[in-house]
């Protein structure tokens, strides 16, 4: 049914490195010889919120495909969207939803302006229950920021998505919704939540390491790397993961 391409935490910034490692990713994925049908880009898009790391994201991401976007705990509403989106400056939640090839993916909005946790707000939720109940027959990827269960990870728990109760709520009354698709925590990892996998896409800028690896928090050395969502006709989801030298 589709091939979904999943990245998250790009974190452009002013300097080179940042855009050297988006780049490298973004022209693996558009030198593909099968090109995705989308790709999935779950958050943390600039590092410091400014409307120039828009810009210099935008201009960089060149593909033949769709690319969908969500804010994570490092963007700022306003300039994402004039920079990113050509929209007008507003700070409410960045909510949007797209369907391609017969899969609804929705883009939620987990961040909470100002901090690191996330949250869905009152109007996100109110957004997500309807996009649901308007298409029950297309299978769905829920996809946000922040992780909304723990990863055994303190660094991240901390700082994950709380209040996640009438997320729960929602997923186990809509059996459509495939998977939960999250960035945030710089580490590909999976789980369970509410039932439905729980994928964590990898860090474009860097790599967390698991407390019992080191005690270095974050490695800078590490490559990028890519999920790959293969979602079949009959709904069974297969995730792969590539790293780009």
């Amino acid at each position: 049914m589709g091939i979904f391409a999943h990245v998250s935490d790009v974190h452009i910034d002013a300097g080179e490195r940042s855009l050297q490692r988006a780049g490298r990713v973004f022209r693996y994925l558009a030198e593909l010889p099968t090109p995705p049908d989308a790709v999935i880009v779950t958050g943390d898009l600039a590092d410091h919120g400014a409307e120039s790391e828009y810009e210099r994201l935008r201009e960089l991401v060149d593909l033949p495909v769709p690319v969908l976007w969500c804010p994570g705990n490092h963007d700022a509403r306003e300039p994402y969207r004039k920079a990113l989106l050509g929209e007008a400056p507003d700070a409410r939640p960045i909510n949007r939803a797209f369907e391609i090839n017969g899969v609804l993916i929705l883009m939620l909005d987990s961040s909470i302006p100002g901090r690191n946790d996330g949250l869905l707000a009152d109007e996100t939720i109110e957004w997500l229950a309807a996009a649901l109940a308007n298409q029950p027959e297309l299978p769905t990827f829920v996809c946000f920021h922040h992780p909304p269960e723990p990863l055994g990870i303190p660094f991240i728990d901390e700082i994950r998505q709380f209040g996640t109760e009438r997320l729960a709520a929602l997923v186990e009354r809509h059996p459509q919704v495939v998977a939960l698709l999250c960035g945030h925590a710089h580490t590909p990892a999976a789980g369970v939540f509410a039932g439905r996998p729980m994928l964590v896409a990898p860090s474009i800028t860097s790599t967390l390491m698991l407390p019992f690896e080191t005690e270095e928090i974050f490695n800078r050395d590490l490559p990028p790397m890519i999920a790959f969502h293969l979602l079949g006709e009959d709904r069974r989801l297969t995730t792969h993961y590539r790293v780009i030298l």
